[in-house]
């Protein structure tokens, strides 16, 4: 029989000390994801999202006990691509759940539902279940274009220049939830009537953000095409290309490298052929 080799104390301190810096670095990847730093000892779960102006129902993965509301809206902003000010959360009683409140203080439970309206002011919600939908028609009769003559009572008392930001910013909320959905035909018609690939959530995100984060390639390309940038930050200092890789997008993570590089080339092309005309 042979005899079991034994293995050194300072090599098993080294293995273990590999192993627990391994689970640390997972447990800090998949807090990032969920939208707030835990331990590995935390219990992660599933909630489920209805949102009632679209009637789409999500999964909310890795969610946990001490996760706060208003960090679950965070993560949210990405997952469902609705802007966080939009957001109004509520479970069971129809009463929004307080932003600085947690999971457990909310007694929500694993595989729960939760329900998220729309804030009803300046007609918001059509918005949003128009854009959902990727209906141009739609799109355009709720006021999702620069040059819209779409109005609401609140709207009717700005001034042009409030107005023009009025519209500017539905442009934007519009294309923010048709590229999370793919909706390519709809995203194409915001960006050629006034949306702005470089206008930003309250959180920093710009629609190229939740492009990534969805794993929509053809939106991606779409927003570099007009001008998105790649090394954006958001509020917490998370690029796309981030994002792309703590949210597992692989394919979207090597598209932005390559976009990158290419950049890089054309910029160094350039450069050197500015010297030779010089010279």
């Amino acid at each position: 029989m042979q005899k079991k080799k034994k293995r050194h104390p300072g090599v098993l301190s080294k293995m273990r000390s590999g192993l627990s810096s391994r689970l640390t670095a997972l447990s800090r990847e998949r807090s990032l994801r969920s939208g707030e730093f835990g331990s590995a000892q935390v219990r992660y779960f599933n909630l489920k999202l209805y949102v009632l102006e679209t009637d789409e129902l999500f999964v909310v993965p890795d969610c946990h006990r001490e996760l706060t509301i208003k960090n679950l809206k965070s993560r949210l902003e990405l997952l469902v691509g609705i802007p966080i000010h939009f957001q109004r959360l509520q479970y069971l009683d129809g009463v929004d759940l307080n932003d600085a409140s947690t999971i457990k203080q909310n007694d929500i439970i694993p595989g729960g539902t939760l329900s998220l309206r729309i804030w009803a002011e300046d007609a918001w919600g059509c918005l949003v279940a128009a854009a959902a939908t990727g209906k141009i028609r739609k799109l355009t009769a709720a006021g999702a274009t620069n040059f819209s003559m779409f109005s609401t009572a609140n709207a009717d008392r700005l001034g042009p220049e409030a107005k023009s930001e009025w519209l500017a910013h539905r442009a934007f909320v519009a294309l923010f939830i048709t590229v999370r959905r793919a909706h390519l035909a709809a995203v194409e018609f915001l960006l050629q009537n006034g949306a702005d690939v470089k206008r930003k959530t309250p959180l920093g995100r710009t629609a190229l953000h939740v492009a990534v984060t969805s794993g929509n390639i053809s939106c991606v390309d779409i927003l570099l095409d007009y001008g998105a940038r790649v090394n954006e930050e958001d509020n917490d200092g998370y690029t796309p290309t981030v994002l792309a890789r703590l949210w597992g997008q692989k394919d979207c993570e090597r598209r932005l490298f390559r976009y990158q590089w290419k950049m890089r080339a054309a910029r160094a092309s350039k450069s050197r052929l500015d010297v030779k005309v010089e010279s």
